[in-house]
């Protein structure tokens, strides 16, 4: 019998969620993507998930993504959601609601868990790096398969500011950049990243991803890059495997 986990992914634009065969590390129904509510407060999302679990009519442990550095269970920042996030127990919280056992997790740590378990990441031993572009950069660390969770990278100073205030996707659509433009600078990013971890592999990440046969090119880096084979699933998945995961 197929086990499905329910997996979600919250971000500062939207909220994604689906059923995961976490066998197959695939999702089993259409990836549903709903708008963050305004204000995101943690009432507000663990609502609008909750309403998500009820229609996809769920059950078992579920995985909640979230875009800020988690430790045992509390979210500790929040740059791109609500500030009443930090503190907060999220995960206890969804729990209360759905009557169900929560784990929470960083998005970017999501994504990263479902690519090293069944995507670009698969087998690679060394050192892995995923970077999600999207509303900010996230950023999941591996060595030899192992996870060094809550890296933040995406918050790295980088020429005076955030990097994410330079090279994310919602830069490059508020900028109007072009990919050329665009991948100058995360080239330049990536250039860091590497002097400082030197990466085996840069997996690229988040909604991006999806479009990487237009810009993949126009990367460069003395590691191998590949796109995310789950694109903007890749949370949702990640999410479902670290449930099951915490079950074990």
């Amino acid at each position: 019998m197929t086990r499905t986990v329910l997996g979600l992914d919250v971000g500062g634009s939207s909220i994604k969620a689906a059923l995961v065969d976490v066998e197959q590390g695939r999702t089993v129904t259409p990836l549903q993507v709903v708008p963050t509510p305004v204000p995101s407060t943690p009432q507000s999302v663990l609502q609008a998930c909750a309403r998500i679990d009820r229609g996809l009519a769920a059950d078992g442990p579920v995985g909640l993504a979230f875009p800020s550095v988690i430790q045992r269970g509390v979210a500790r920042t929040a740059a791109n959601v609500d500030k009443a996030w930090i503190g907060f127990a999220g995960g206890e919280h969804l729990a209360g609601l759905l009557g169900r056992p929560v784990v929470f997790i960083n998005d970017a740590d999501a994504a990263g868990i479902a690519e090293m378990q069944a995507g670009a990441g698969r087998g690679v031993q060394g050192v892995v790096l995923l970077l999600t572009f999207g509303t900010g950069i996230g950023s999941a660390l591996f060595v030899n398969g192992e996870l060094v969770p809550n890296t933040e990278l995406g918050h790295m100073e980088f020429h005076g500011v955030d990097a994410e205030t330079i090279a994310s996707a919602r830069e490059r659509t508020a900028e109007q950049l072009d990919w050329s433009a665009w991948c100058a600078r995360v080239n330049d990013y990536l250039g860091r990243l590497h002097a400082l971890f030197w990466p085996d592999l840069f997996i690229i990440g988040g909604s991006i991803s999806e479009d990487f046969d237009q810009y993949g090119q126009l990367l460069a880096s003395p590691a191998q890059i590949r796109p995310a084979a789950f694109g903007a699933q890749a949370g949702v998945v990640g999410a479902a495997f670290a449930a099951v995961r915490a079950q074990r």
